[in-house]
């Protein structure tokens, strides 16, 4: 996975990834979820290996390192992205709209980060 837009190295990104559309924007209760925190500004992110089937992925720069995604007033502080980069307006993208196939090959994502405020 490629992030695209990254304002600055502070902080984290958070990815989570999940096949289920029950647990997305955020899949941190999806038993079946894969999860990564990295270093803002590392570089690709490889989630290794998994198995067949439509995910999508959502993803938070966390700038201040608190683990969480801030907001004022409903607005992300922080920059937001998910897979397939669809358009965000009020509120985050359906699973549909950000879900991906995966077959067994490798995939790659570009992701663009959004910035709000």
């Amino acid at each position: 996975m490629v992030l695209d837009g990254l304002r600055s190295t502070r902080g984290q990104v958070m990815v989570c990834v999940t096949r289920s559309p029950a647990y997305f924007p955020d899949c941190s209760k999806d038993p079946d979820r894969r999860h990564v925190s990295v270093p803002a500004g590392r570089g690709p992110i490889a989630l290794g290996p998994v198995a067949p089937g439509t995910y999508a992925i959502a993803i938070i720069h966390d700038e201040n390192g608190n683990g969480r995604l801030d907001t004022f007033a409903g607005i992300p502080r922080e920059g937001v992205g998910f897979s397939r980069n669809p358009a965000i307006r009020f509120g985050a993208p359906s699973f549909k709209s950000a879900s991906f196939p995966v077959a067994g090959a490798p995939v790659t994502q570009v992701i663009r980060l959004k910035y709000f405020l």
